[in-house]
């Protein structure tokens, strides 16, 4: 082998290994950021939840007019609307959740058309 050809064949294989290596870190990264988004997903929803229940409670006959539930209720509606900023990142999971619905509800009509 020539000096050329070695030379050639050493940076091919640092670039082969260079990028299995970027592959790997980015599955990586894309596998936290998608956990992240599911439970920032979650997190919404909860919220969503127990802003909903202290506005019944507020709604109640026995407490309303009670400053402090008002209180509560304005800041878990605050806290809701800040943490609808971040819609684009708990987006990712809600689009792909509603891709594989769809598909497993594809693939059950295609089971009761066969049976």
């Amino acid at each position: 082998m020539s000096k050329l050809e070695t030379t050639l064949t050493l940076i091919l294989t640092a670039s082969l290994i260079a990028n299995v290596g970027l592959v790997l870190y980015l599955r990586s990264a894309l596998v936290r950021l998608l956990s992240f988004s599911e439970e920032l997903y979650d997190l919404q929803g909860m919220i969503t939840n127990f802003s909903d229940h202290v506005n019944s409670i507020y709604e109640m006959e026995m407490f309303y007019g009670d400053e402090t539930l008002q209180f509560l209720m304005e800041h878990a509606r605050d806290f809701n609307a800040q943490l609808s900023n971040f819609d684009y990142i708990y987006n990712l999971v809600e689009k792909e959740d509603d891709g594989e619905s769809e598909q497993t509800e594809t693939e059950e009509k295609k089971e009761t058309v066969q049976e």
